[in-house]
């Protein structure tokens, strides 16, 4: 069957590769391996570059299968000319086939040798513009997951944060962390956070765009456990990097309540963010404040003051917290 698959995809017609093609995606990984040693992968791109949209369906689930817990294949696919062509296909008008695209370009991402290379086909642009434009809405939930994670595959490199900073990724992460569902938010906010721990350019194109802030502590407040770890550990990072200048832009989102909370109940790493940034933000006594504004900071030093005395947060009683927190957010 092997054989016939091979003969097939190397010298068919369409009809023998179409077939070929749906035949191979359902071999098992051994027979998968062995295919591939055999010349298979450039046809199955060469069927990529066609205008026939059920051949480039079936060659894309054939090749990823090819790549699916391969980085021989993965390697392999990229080599023979696979990223430019799949870039191709992406920015096609069939939604189908830009899912699958996005799908198998996510795939050749994982693999540490391609991220360079897929980035100077141009991927990074091409997948910001798909998030930002208004195609967005017309692609899946998944799609869009795949998106996120094929970014956040390429920002391991820190040769290339600069461009996806560049290429507008910070507002466009900002965006999706504001208008998207619950797990879109924690993969654009995890993505966040991994530009702007890596990079300085990251960080102060985040601290200083418009509505930044206020997004990250409404993530906070609202996200999941990890999405409120990553977005404390952003505010965070944007406090320490200037806190003259950040420490009062956060106190006036009302910031407080939520640290203090998340302080007490996030996880391990979000607790040890959400303390440092509280002593942080504590130093900003006189930042332009309104009246009940100034009457906040008066009260979160008095609240900071009890936690000094108890040595944590987790020393003070539930009640005794709860009633903190309400009147930091009356």
């Amino acid at each position: 069957m092997e054989e016939m698959v091979v003969e097939a995809l190397l010298f068919g017609d369409r009809q023998a590769q179409l077939l070929a093609a749906r035949q191979l995606a359902q071999f098992s990984n051994k027979q998968r391996h062995k295919i591939a040693e055999k010349g298979v992968v450039p046809p199955l791109i060469l069927m990529l570059s066609t205008n026939d949209c059920e051949v480039i369906e079936a060659a894309l689930f054939a090749l990823l299968s090819l790549a699916f817990r391969s980085e021989r294949n993965k390697t392999l696919i990229a080599k023979s000319g696979g990223i430019t062509v799949l870039l191709d296909v992406i920015q096609c008008e069939n939604k189908l086939l830009v899912e699958l695209g996005v799908a198998f370009l996510l795939t050749l991402s994982s693999c540490g040798s391609n991220k360079m290379e897929i980035a100077s086909f141009g991927a990074i642009p091409i997948l910001l513009e798909l998030l930002n434009s208004q195609s967005y809405n017309n692609i899946s939930f998944q799609a869009n997951l795949d998106i996120l994670s094929t970014l956040h595959n390429l920002s391991t490199c820190n040769q290339l944060i600069p461009s996806i900073v560049s290429y507008g990724g910070v507002a466009t992460l900002i965006r999706l962390i504001k208008l998207t569902s619950e797990l879109v938010m924690e993969k654009a906010v995890a993505l966040l956070e991994n530009l702007v721990s890596s990079s300085r350019i990251a960080l102060e194109e985040a601290a200083r765009t418009e509505g930044a802030i206020q997004c990250l502590v409404e993530a906070m407040e609202e996200g999941s456990r990890q999405c409120k770890e990553h977005a404390v550990t952003i505010l965070l990072l944007i406090c320490d990097s200037c806190r003259d200048r950040y420490r009062g832009m956060i106190l006036r989102e009302g910031a407080m309540a939520a640290l203090l909370q998340l302080s007490v109940d996030g996880t391990r790493r979000a607790r040890d963010k959400a303390k440092r940034l509280l002593f942080l933000l504590r130093d900003c006594s006189n930042c332009g404040q309104t009246s009940n504004q100034t009457k906040n900071i008066v009260l979160f030093e008095q609240i900071m003051r009890q936690i000094e005395q108890v040595g944590e947060p987790e020393g003070m009683s539930v009640a005794l917290l709860e009633e903190m927190i309400s009147k930091l957010r009356t």
